[in-house]
């Protein structure tokens, strides 16, 4: 049987175990009719023409966990940002590990997508915000058919959330191959101020498909700082959909930095709906091998006087390759619109690959919008500087890569994370360089 009609089949299954109550149980009932009417992405598909899911899609997913499945702290302590106080929202094969989290409902909520799901309480959040912004596309409706779990995140107005929040999936290979579909929700109300970082961590070499949708609504004022972190084993692959709206003068940044995994594909999609709104997209990838990370994004400019910036560093090796499909749509009444878009590419093998495509719809006439990508080598003649100071050619390529990504790293607001990451391009780049960025 394909994925495709094991999903279908596997629906009245999953209702059957889930409050037919529920509010969003009409959402559910729409959008497995709109996965049966979409399927998976093709190439076909111009946003998916140089990603394929076909290898990832032939093995035999389990799409309900059949064992329980508990971790120690000890044993996955390497992949928190441990150094640093945070609220903590885990999960082991799809299920809340309460042990290992740390929630709270003091003046803030931390918590579950269940819980808000099943509890009267959060029922105006979930009616105002559950899938208002995520789009009826055949990936992102096969997450909301079966959403049941994931990280519940509201942030009331006024609000400047004292740590950072952690929302960590854990695959334990305990089954043979293993579909997970964790939902986020986030609402960040007027004038408050909150940090998240989210990864996704295979522990074993199965087969793991994550099929992940995060919808964030910032409001008036607010800030979002969203960190991704993908650094996953080589047998794992991600779709990572995730929608932002934003209001009159909220900021938004995410950065994603995208090292591990078998396939990654990032849907970032930015929604402006409102003045003086600032938008941030920034990423660092470097992989090798045979990998493949495709960036997909898309800034809706809608109303003026407001800003976007896009940048976007990849290094790749061996046969890895590299996909950037960026948008900008400045509408006609986003006037004074500043638009920024950038992909930067160093391709070190000769089998390495990037296809690039950086793109502007512009509808307004008194905008500021500028976009472009490179893709080269390490310029020879900082090489031949470096050398002549006495510097090995390993250490003197990382150097250069490193000053290549710099720029990303240095608008990363949580030293932890800037320590962190230096560290995993440190290892990917093979050599050990005794300075933080």
């Amino acid at each position: 049987m394909e994925l495709k009609d094991k999903l279908i089949s596997s629906f009245m299954a999953f209702e059957n175990n889930v409050d037919v109550d529920s509010p969003i149980h009409d959402i559910r009932t729409e959008a497995i009719k709109n996965f049966e009417d979409e399927g998976f992405p093709t190439k076909r598909q111009e946003a998916w023409k140089y990603t394929s899911l076909d290898a990832v899609l032939k093995h035999d997913y389990s799409v309900f966990p059949k064992h329980e499945s508990a971790l120690e702290y000890k044993d996955v302590k390497k992949y928190f940002i441990h150094e640093i106080d945070c609220y903590k929202i885990i999960f082991v094969d799809g299920k809340y590990s309460s042990h290992l989290s740390q929630t709270t409902h003091d003046d803030i909520d931390v918590c579950l997508m269940s819980s808000a799901l099943s509890k009267p309480k959060y029922r105006l959040i979930i009616e105002n915000y559950f899938n208002k912004i995520a789009t009826k596309d055949g990936i992102s409706s096969l997450n909301t058919a079966f959403s049941a779990e994931g990280a519940y995140i509201h942030i009331p107005k006024n609000k400047l959330v004292q740590k950072p929040i952690q929302i960590i999936h854990f695959s334990t290979g305990r089954e043979g191959a293993l579909l997970l579909q964790p939902r986020n929700l986030v609402v960040v109300d007027e004038n408050s101020h909150v940090q998240i970082i989210e990864r996704h961590q295979s522990l074993t070499d199965n087969p793991i498909l994550t099929n992940s949708v995060t919808e964030i609504f910032a409001n008036k004022r607010a800030i979002v700082d969203y960190y991704k972190i993908q650094n996953d084993t080589s047998s794992a692959s991600l779709i990572d959909n995730t929608f932002i709206n934003q209001k009159q003068e909220s900021i938004a940044k995410v950065h994603t930095f995208s090292f591990g995994g078998k396939l990654t594909r990032n849907n970032l999609n930015f929604y402006q709906n409102g003045e003086r709104l600032d938008s941030t997209m920034k990423g660092i990838t470097i992989i090798g091998d045979k990998q493949h990370v495709d960036h997909n994004t898309l800034v809706h400019h809608i109303e003026p006087n407001c800003e976007s910036h896009q940048d976007y560093k990849g290094i790749y090796n061996d046969s890895a390759t590299g996909v950037f499909n960026g948008k900008v749509v400045v509408e006609k009444e986003a006037q004074k619109t500043n638009a920024f878009q950038a992909n930067n590419n160093i391709l070190i093998s000769d089998k390495a690959s990037i296809n690039t495509k950086p793109q502007l719809e512009i509808f307004a006439d008194d905008v500021k919008c500028s976009h472009g990508c490179t893709i080269g080598q390490l310029d020879e003649s900082a090489m031949f500087y470096l050398r002549s100071r006495g510097i090995p050619e390993k250490e003197a390529r990382a150097l250069l890569m490193f000053a290549f990504s710099n720029n990303v790293l240095d608008s990363v607001k949580i030293p932890e994370i800037k320590t962190r990451i230096t560290k995993i391009i440190a290892s990917k780049l093979g050599v050990n360089i005794g300075f933080d960025l």
